[in-house]
């Protein structure tokens, strides 16, 4: 069971929490003493585990299914998060799909994909932040944190539309970071290739070879966990209190030293 909301706890609102660097930074930030909001669109007995292991930390929790695409279901859910919690403290932006395609073939990628992946990754993100602002404004010390991508700050092997929707929120952090200071902080991290189930569906066969590779060429010799990130992203939430508008990059330094 869910604790009961405290108006002394703050609250976080967590999109794309069911897996993942969502379900790591909602664990992570019931774990630092949050009350939390865990947003999914598909996910349902994932998200429920994640709600577990919230409350299981202490949190009083409110388990939330909508797809950051749709305005209006995006204005409900913070309607019902002001109505169950009063306030909200922290925002991480992490919804995001990818579409399937060919490397290097145009023509494989499908239009309808591509206008998905930039209604959730993209209109998405600012949708959620949009609605969120009038609480977070409220709040003593708001921030949001954005998932980018490696790939949103330089070639990588993801296909185009997901490297170009995160290309996006890189640019949308900055231009949040202005337009929301000097209150709300605005942050993301852009982690590089992460284990898990992302690049076990991107890499299929390859998964276990390639990422042993990339391992060897990183100097901390292994590729990022969502446990690396949501570590990140609690250090933007309670630290770095004169830190806005950047990009973390979170890939063990593979892209310092290539």
């Amino acid at each position: 069971m869910s604790a009961t909301p405290s108006e002394q706890r703050p609250v976080a609102l967590i999109t794309g929490a069911a897996s993942g660097i969502g379900r790591s930074a909602a664990v992570a930030l019931a774990r630092a003493g949050y009350d939390v909001v865990i947003n999914y669109s598909q996910s349902d007995k994932a998200a429920a585990k994640t709600a577990q292991e919230a409350a299981d930390a202490g949190a009083a929790t409110l388990l939330y299914k909508c797809d950051v695409s749709d305005e209006a279901g995006v204005r409900v859910m913070l309607a019902e998060i002001e109505a169950r919690f009063g306030r909200l403290d922290v925002l991480v932006n992490n919804a995001g799909i990818t579409a399937p395609w060919k490397p290097k073939d145009l023509e494989s990628l499908d239009l309808g994909d591509w206008d998905r992946v930039f209604a959730v990754n993209v209109r998405g993100m600012f949708q959620v932040t949009r609605a969120s602002v009038p609480l977070l404004r409220k709040a003593d010390r708001p921030c949001i944190v954005n998932t980018a991508s490696i790939v949103g700050l330089r070639p990588g092997p993801q296909p185009l539309p997901y490297a170009a929707s995160k290309a996006a929120v890189v640019n949308m952090t900055k231009t949040l970071a202005w337009n929301l200071g000097p209150h709300i902080r605005v942050n993301a991290v852009a982690p590089g290739w992460m284990e898990g189930d992302w690049m076990e569906r991107m890499l299929g066969d390859k998964y276990e070879d390639l990422m042993g590779k990339r391992a060897r060429a990183t100097p901390l010799k292994r590729c990022v966990t969502a446990e690396d990130v949501a570590e990140t992203i609690m250090s933007l939430v309670n630290s770095n209190r004169f830190v806005t508008g950047e990009i973390i990059v979170i890939d063990g330094g593979f892209t310092a030293s290539t």
